[in-house]
């Protein structure tokens, strides 16, 4: 039976999300990847700049989201006909009888938990963005970004939309309306920023600075 390393030495300890080996990660140079030695993920890649193009893309998100929610996402015509909905009018199709919950859960899974998220990130990344000490709890926020990410289903949502347009547009003349084009525009960015956000430098960071 081998003696467990003592608690000083289990700091810089790291489990692979993939595989759950340990391993002992050090200073990271700008630039470069430190992979698992068992299953080759990524678990660690700083780069320059980061956190600043991190906070840009999820204000820019969070903007998206709000035109999304508000501007006129589609507009359907036909027999002379025409119809004008937005995200808002999804949410509230439901908000009748027993599908009551689905319209909460609809506005939960689309709207509410993705703007949260993007809040928490700016909460947590920001202030260390230009220098400053980590906010108060900030490693709570960023620990809820992590929490949320399966639950926020912006992009699920437009996939949906994309799918029940295929099936509309040969009953009934489909335009496409702002919002429609913001959201697009929304899971294009979040996927850009996730691709941008290394977890493991985030949390070495706010430990760090939080620290000192």
């Amino acid at each position: 039976m081998t003696n467990p390393l003592p608690p000083d030495d289990l700091g810089d300890l790291v489990a692979c999300p993939t595989c759950d080996a340990l391993h002992r990660l050090g200073a990271v140079p700008v630039g470069a990847r430190a992979k698992c030695t068992r299953c080759g993920t990524v678990l660690m890649a700083p780069r320059a700049g980061a956190m600043t193009r991190i906070v840009m893309l999820a204000a820019t998100a969070l903007v998206l989201m709000v035109a999304a929610v508000f501007f006129p996402f589609l507009d359907l015509s036909a027999a002379g006909l025409s119809q004008h909905s937005s995200v808002l009018d999804a949410i509230t199709a439901f908000s009748d009888g027993l599908l009551l919950p689905l319209s909460f859960a609809v506005a939960l899974l689309i709207v509410i938990l993705p703007a949260l998220r993007l809040l928490a990130i700016l909460y947590a990344i920001a202030p260390m963005m230009i220098g400053y000490h980590p906010l108060p709890h900030a490693q709570r926020a960023f620990r809820l970004v992590q929490v949320l990410r399966p639950w926020a289903m912006a992009e699920i949502f437009i996939v949906g939309v994309a799918v029940a347009l295929v099936k509309v547009a040969g009953l009934a003349t489909v335009s496409l309306g702002p919002a429609f084009w913001a959201f697009a525009a929304l899971v294009l960015v979040t996927a850009l920023k996730d691709n941008f956000m290394c977890k493991l430098t985030v949390w070495k960071t706010l430990e760090n600075r939080t620290a000192s």
